[in-house]
């Protein structure tokens, strides 16, 4: 029952929701209660009627071992069917070496063609860790409160997720021109709960990234 009650399941509830009301409505005629998600997860609906557009993603696997092909992506993957369950339109990962100049042109190239850029792996503290030194180099503006989520709730199933250097900011002038780059763990779990963890906060940062939404108490 505890897990009915974390943000990634009451967002994932509350999608599913939307989708069968819009259909139901479509063929009813009824119109769509647009407070129902905001009744499952305490978001305001139109952050995820925003959520069900689909908004490309790109999503990159940092790697020494499986960019030589020695060992299967597990993370890769698992980090696309999430995130194609939350609504984004998401093309197979990229794979890239533990290098910093390698991960950094990635992560430009990626947010090109993608308002949210996902990396997994190389945020630990081995030598060659070096996924958040990179991604700092190339954003614009962190969003250290992004990762805090991440990291506390990497807590709650394991003490060495403090261990996790991840980041997150903003690659980007501004509109839709700016990217969202996301680091999650290694782990396909980790990565798994990182990303269900800000699952409600990352269709309105993009919004608000695009012009087309602003925090509750802003005026003007």
């Amino acid at each position: 029952m505890d897990i009915e009650h974390t943000a990634g399941a009451r967002i994932r509830a509350a999608d599913t929701l939307l989708r069968v009301i819009i259909i139901l409505s479509f063929f009813t005629g009824f119109p769509q209660p647009c407070f129902a998600a905001e009744i499952v997860t305490g978001v305001p609906h139109s952050d995820h009627l925003q959520s069900l557009r689909m908004i490309q993603a790109a999503v990159i696997t940092v790697s020494d071992r499986c960019s030589r092909g020695e060992r299967e992506d597990l993370s890769g993957p698992a980090v696309v069917r999430e995130l194609e369950f939350q609504g984004f339109d998401v093309r197979a990962p990229i794979i890239v070496a533990d290098e910093r100049e390698a991960i950094e042109d990635a992560l430009r190239e990626a947010a090109k063609r993608a308002r949210l850029v996902v990396t997994t792996g190389g945020t630990g503290i081995a030598r060659r860790d070096v996924t958040p030194e990179a991604t700092r180099a190339v954003c614009d503006r962190l969003l250290d409160g992004v990762a805090e989520v991440m990291r506390a709730a990497g807590r709650e199933e394991t003490p060495l997720a403090a261990l996790g250097r991840g980041v997150c900011g903003t690659l980007g002038e501004s509109g839709e021109r700016t990217a969202l780059l996301l680091n999650l763990p290694g782990n396909p779990a980790g990565a798994v709960t990182s990303l269900r963890a800000v699952a409600p906060l990352l269709g309105h940062a993009l919004d608000m990234l695009a012009g087309k939404a602003r925090h509750g108490g802003d005026e003007g």
